[in-house]
């Protein structure tokens, strides 16, 4: 159900431990939701929709919103200019395109037809209401974890929505990765469904919170680097992880990469409105606080927060040094296209434009990222504590591939920053995939961007 969740990955989902607090604890009213980063605009009041205690099975229906919530699934089932869960975004992945389906309750082209144990086969085994492989851009390793009465919340509340008649184009991948029974052999190797039974030498939060990342919420689906065959390196579980041309960073206690130096109120702010006094969300992450996180209870960001901080540092390996050159020209440029908004010094405005010292987005091993931001710009977008969206504009226009690769350089390796020099090679590869054009020719190459 989340947005980008990557075509084949592993690990899987909890829910034993009781998640009918996400729904006792939701607090109040859910707020509408805002525009949809793709240019759709979801109904107001869909998710806001308050269910009156009077309402048939009232108490199982503010569950199954609330899991709802918590899996993200509107990131993923809404295309450009559709309706809210129909399904028909391409989801970009390693391996071509697959089309999200539509989960509204039309009994044709939706879930409408489908029965509580179809649904809890397609949760569970990834498998579909006639029988076929469901390909794991739909996160069933994650969600298999849920239990039965959380399937059947989810499914009671999905069926109350408005029924939307949509077919989903036909995915984009190729032979033989179009033919699903290929999913049975990706199954016997990586997926291992179980259930996951409370650590007793942790807290009550501490395991609301492991439930919540490694369960619906499928953390670990971006946060977590994938095999050759897609599945999660689970040795490797939340040390980042690349997602459609953005990267997911570090979420151990890694203190330079990662969230060491964050407190638990920094990451609860940060799911709660999309930025915090040290970072702002971009990318898909935006899109996760719009639709879910900044949706969630207090209770339960703060049950993230707890588990996320708990997690054993990632190794940290030393970066290679930067060219002298490429800092001197990357100063110049900051001053030049970036200070204006983060100050010369780095420090930023908190909570509207970034500090850029110290950050470990800035500092992920793979400067995919950055080189993406500057390249096309990003949006936090909107929550219900902070109605207006920030927007830090686009750079395609202005800077070469070489010019963003010397200025990444800087940033990357300034206010305490230590980070692997930036690859103008590499910029070009992005600016291309991305579908941008620089306006002049870069430094190195004479062909344009």
């Amino acid at each position: 159900m989340g947005r980008f969740a990557p075509p084949l990955l592993g690990l899987a989902a909890a829910a034993s431990l009781g998640l009918a607090t996400w729904a006792a604890d939701q607090g109040p009213a859910l707020p509408s939701l805002p525009a949809h980063p793709l240019g759709a605009v979801t109904p107001a009041g869909l998710l806001a929709e308050i269910i009156p205690d009077g309402a048939q099975n009232a108490e199982q229906l503010r569950r199954g919103q609330a899991l709802t919530i918590a899996g993200d699934c509107m990131s993923c089932h809404i295309r450009d200019g559709g309706q809210p869960f129909a399904g028909g975004l391409g989801l970009n992945t390693p391996f071509g395109v697959i089309y999200s389906a539509n989960i509204t309750p039309d009994a044709n082209t939706g879930i409408g037809a489908w029965t509580n144990e179809q649904f809890y086969r397609a949760m569970h085994e990834g498998v579909g209401a006639h029988g076929e492989n469901l390909y794991p851009a739909f996160p069933y390793p994650w969600f298999s974890r849920a239990s039965r009465a959380d399937d059947e919340a989810i499914f009671a509340y999905l069926k109350t929505l408005p029924a939307v008649k949509y077919v989903p184009p036909a995915n984009h991948l190729p032979f033989p990765l179009n033919i699903r029974f290929m999913v049975k052999g990706w199954n016997l190797l990586f997926f291992r469904p179980h259930d996951v039974q409370a650590d007793a030498g942790q807290s009550a939060e501490w395991n609301h919170g492991a439930e919540i990342v490694s369960g619906l919420g499928h953390c670990g689906g971006c946060h977590t680097p994938l095999n050759f065959f897609g599945a999660a390196k689970s040795d490797q579980a939340l040390q980042g992880g690349d997602v459609d041309n953005w990267v997911a960073p570090n979420l151990t206690a890694n203190a330079r990469t990662g969230l060491g130096a964050w407190s638990v109120d920094d990451i609860s702010e940060y799911l709660r409105t999309g930025r915090n006094a040290r970072a702002s969300a971009g990318g898909s992450m935006a899109e996760v606080v719009s639709y879910s996180t900044s949706l969630m209870s207090d209770q339960d960001r703060r049950a993230i927060a707890v588990y996320l901080k708990s997690q054993t540092a990632s190794p940290d390996r030393a970066p290679g040094t930067p060219d002298p050159g490429a800092m001197r020209r990357g100063g110049a440029i900051y001053s030049d296209a970036c200070a204006s908004c983060h100050l010369e010094n780095g420090v930023g405005q908190p909570r509207f434009f970034p500090p850029l010292g110290h950050d470990a987005m800035l500092q992920q091993a793979d400067p995919t990222g950055l080189e993406h931001l500057i390249l096309a710009g990003g949006r936090v977008g909107p929550t219900a504590t902070r109605p207006s969206p920030l927007i830090m504009p686009s750079f395609a226009w202005k800077l070469t591939d070489d010019e963003v690769a010397d200025v990444s350089t800087f940033i990357r390796n300034s206010w305490g920053n230590q980070a692997a020099p930036v690859d103008a090679s590499k910029v070009r590869t992005l600016r291309r995939r991305l579908g941008l054009q620089a306006t002049h020719y870069t430094a190195n190459s004479g062909d344009q961007g």
